[in-house]
């Protein structure tokens, strides 16, 4: 029995997304102050985070914070990079 082929059609980015939102101090202190669609502002965290050498040796899903990421991680130490959007969140101004 024969399948249709599926039509792939490219897919939309969500406006929120790209919609630029403000960083508050101490994201700016990563990212820099101008307004940047969320995208990028994670963009910018993750080029962070490699140029640092922050992501842990062994599980690369976490993250260690230096003490500029500290102040973005309410303290922590170390986040998993699933956390990483939620506490980015916290820091941004619409």
């Amino acid at each position: 029995m024969a399948t249709k082929p599926k039509k792939t059609t490219k897919r939309k980015p969500n406006a929120a997304f790209l919609k630029p939102v403000t960083p508050d101090d101490k994201l700016a202190a990563v990212v820099g102050s101008k307004p940047l669609p969320r995208t990028e502002i994670v963009s910018k965290i993750w080029a962070y985070i490699k140029k640092n050498g922050l992501q842990d040796k062994k599980e690369r899903t976490k993250i260690n914070a230096d003490e500029t990421l500290k102040a973005l991680f309410d303290g922590k130490k170390q986040v998993t990079m699933f956390e990483l959007n939620k506490h980015i969140s916290n820091h941004l101004k619409s």
